[in-house]
């Protein structure tokens, strides 16, 4: 007999302030032309959240959740487009931070 609905192993994901830090950020990605499409997976070792400039191509961007890490190099990593780790750490602000400064532009007066 198998109970309804059929438990499975834990699943991590993003809470709410994450989630909405995030696609805070993707948001202005998009709103710069850089971003135009998202996807996110959730498993047992970790969440991520992929940003596509096109659908059809590998993501620009991928961030990565794994509370295992949260004692050592930080549960957030932030990979580049071809796999290498850009950022790692404990605090999702500062992991997002080379994505952020891309928005940055200089403004004369």
């Amino acid at each position: 007999m198998v109970p309804f609905p059929a438990q499975s192993a834990a699943q991590v994901g993003f809470d709410r302030q994450e989630l909405a830090r995030i696609l805070d950020l993707y948001g202005r990605m998009v709103a710069a032309g850089e971003w135009r499409d998202y996807a996110m997976d959730f498993g047992r070792d970790a969440a991520s959240f992929l940003a596509f400039r096109r659908a059809a191509e590998r993501p620009q961007a991928r961030l990565e959740k794994r509370p295992a890490l949260r004692g050592k190099q930080g549960m957030w990593t932030l990979f580049g487009e071809t796999g290498q780790v850009l950022k790692r750490g404990h605090e999702l602000a500062g992991v997002l931070s080379p994505i952020e400064r891309r928005l940055l532009k200089i403004v004369e007066d």
